[in-house]
């Protein structure tokens, strides 16, 4: 039987209906599915809706199989449609509203069904559980399904599952399921390790059903009907009557305990064989059963159904007894590693009755110890490409794995800590609007490249406040306003090298708006002297005026003198003219500010004979 229940499966109805609520938590896609409206699955229960919300609208396209594979066989109408990805090497749904440290249970499905009617066989491609490896999917065959199940913990309240094209063929998925488990089951899936279903295994009478599954299994968890050769030396019994289940490590449903399987000679065991060689990822890191055992008939006193249990030769539940209507279960205290899996449940000497099983789960390890973006890079880096749209290969986590990092970002890795990001690249993206201030969220950041988009507004002076910023592009947009104080302080000081040509309608330190001229790329700090020369031309000009004025009559209001940036310094006490050197020496080069009020920043400052005065800068619209 193969890890990947290639299952050939039976008829089962389907009502079209519109949507109703899911058990809390649950999350159920149709990929695919044209429209905006869902259905209702009549077996289950479960409302299915379209995968529209759960990933990027530019994201795969939709297909139909082909009608050669639309078959009664087929259990659900979500076998009908998927979506693939052609372009990208990355695609993820996004799937949020979940509850960090919760466990879940993750369920793609997959059938190929010639939907290209290239009937180009086989096709493969890896599945990722958030920035984690989960499997790579094997598709051998147009008209069998492909399942891929895996239990994880949730660190954050959100989880992408990704489809990665490796060379393989296009990626697509038909359908994907979430389910949240109470923590207290499988206690092996934790927050570094997940666990990734190679089997579930309902054994017992098979009565035409494709799986027991929800409402059955409040888990929604699918246990498969056994098949397979070996059948033919089983007995199958089952009861009517209530079997405990317990509030336990795994807490099987009852249709399932309620079913089991004997050898039909009483002297016989019961065996089992499985190829795990091609078995998900990590096989390295080992595998994990548990068998489920409830004795479904009521004994005579002198009878004893025991039985020893053996994995692969090597016995590791010994003299076992199942509990009578009650959920019994063994399961691995520690993972093994093996290339197949040979179960063999053998009768003890002191049995007289042999072996029975209900169930069977097997498991392979993954591990879930990578670290994901720094959250707060994350949140930001997600905010900014919804707000602008951005159609580029921004799928899954922004720097992990670092084979697959974002188109224009950089990110730095450090051992046991979240990468960040350190340069973000966006020119020529197309972008619109203002400069979001979720730029400013990105505290790592040092290279900021906003170039040859179409931005509009002002500069944001939360850009001034990022520790670790050195060049910051604005060139070639449509910005207008002042360039925050803050910023031509960096590049004042030589900690920041700006660039913001072409921006007709910006005002450069203060002067009056008008288009700037030369290389779009001309760095402020050789603007910074030129405004001020001009400036203190103008200062001069204005000296002379005043002088002309003394002339005529004693001036009596105090004098306010503007130069490149428009600074203002009030002076009742007597009547003089300062040029900008003088005012750099009477705020000590304006080092201690006084506050910022509607029309700018006032800073501090002492004359010659240690009269204190405030200094302010005037900002202009």
């Amino acid at each position: 039987m193969s890890w990947l229940l290639l299952l050939c499966l039976v008829a089962a109805g389907i009502l079209q209906a519109p949507a109703q609520p899911n058990p809390a938590g649950f999350i159920s896609i149709d990929c695919g599915l044209p429209g905006e409206t869902g259905y209702v699955n009549n077996i289950t229960t479960l409302s299915y809706t379209t995968d529209a919300s759960f990933i990027d609208a530019y994201a795969g396209s939709n297909h139909n199989i082909s009608t050669k594979y639309m078959t009664s066989t087929l259990p659900n109408n979500w076998w009908y449609t998927l979506r693939s990805f052609p372009s990208g090497a990355r695609n993820c749904y996004t799937l949020g509203l979940l509850m960090p440290g919760l466990k879940y249970l993750i369920r793609a499905k997959f059938l190929y069904g010639n939907y290209d009617g290239l009937d180009r066989l086989p096709i493969s491609f890896d599945l990722y559980v958030g920035v984690d490896f989960w499997m790579r999917v094997n598709i051998q065959v147009s008209g069998r399904w492909v399942l891929a199940e895996a239990i994880v913990m949730v660190s954050r309240d959100s989880l992408q599952v990704c489809l990665v094209n490796t060379g393989g063929g296009v990626p697509f998925i038909s359908a994907l399921d979430l389910r949240p488990l109470r923590n207290k089951i499988y206690p092996q899936a934790n927050m570094t390790h997940g666990l990734v279903l190679v089997n579930r295994i309902n054994f017992g009478p098979y009565d035409g059903s494709a799986a027991i599954r929800y409402p059955d299994d409040p888990f929604d968890r699918m246990w498969f009907p056994a098949s397979g050769g070996a059948t033919a030396y089983w007995d199958e019994i089952s009861t009517e009557m209530k079997v405990e289940i317990g509030d336990d490590q795994f807490q099987p449903p009852q249709a399932v305990m309620q079913t089991a399987i004997t050898p039909k000679n009483f002297s016989s065991n019961i065996e089992f064989t499985m190829d795990l060689q091609g078995s998900p990822s990590y096989w390295s890191l080992g595998y994990i059963e548990m068998m489920y055992f409830s004795e479904l008939k009521s004994l005579p006193n002198n009878t004893l159904r025991q039985y020893t249990i053996y994995r692969n030769g090597e016995e590791t539940t010994t003299a076992y007894t199942p509990p009578y209507l009650d959920d019994g279960y063994t399961y691995s205290a520690e993972p093994f590693h093996a290339r197949q899996y040979l179960l063999s449940i053998n009768a003890t000497a002191n049995s007289t009755m042999p072996p029975i099983i209900n169930a069977l789960e097997l498991f392979s390890i993954i591990p879930t110890t990578t670290l994901g973006t720094n959250s707060q890079d994350v949140s930001a880096i997600m905010t900014i490409k919804e707000r602008y749209q951005v159609q580029k290969n921004w799928m899954g986590d922004p720097c992990v794995p670092d084979t697959m990092v974002w188109d224009g970002l950089t990110c730095i890795y450090a051992s046991s800590k979240p990468p960040i990001i350190s340069n973000v690249n966006v020119s020529f993206s197309g972008l619109n609007y203002t400069i979001s201030p979720d730029f400013a969220n990105l505290t790592d950041v040092r290279h900021l490249d906003l170039s040859n988009n179409n931005l509009i507004g002002s500069i944001p002076d939360t850009l001034s406040q990022l520790p670790s910023l050195i060049f910051l592009d604005l060139s070639n947009n449509k910005l207008s306003g002042s360039i925050p104080f803050g910023l031509l302080k960096k590049v004042q000081d030589g900690s920041l090298d700006l660039r913001y040509g072409n921006n007709p309608d910006l005002c450069s330190n203060g002067n009056t708006c008008h288009p700037t001229e030369g290389d779009n790329k001309l760095a402020i700090h050789i603007v910074v002297p030129v405004v001020v020369i001009v400036a203190l031309v103008l200062v001069a000009i204005l000296c002379f005026w005043l002088q002309r004025k003394r002339k005529e009559g004693s001036i009596r209001n105090p004098v306010k003198v503007t130069n490149d940036g428009d600074w203002i310094i009030s002076l009742p006490l007597e009547n003089r003219q300062f040029t900008y050197m003088e005012l750099e020496v009477i705020t000590n080069n304006f080092q201690r500010p006084l506050g910022r009020g509607g029309f700018g920043y006032v800073f501090h400052g002492s004359l010659e004979k240690g009269t204190e005065v405030a200094v302010k800068l005037r900002s202009h619209s």
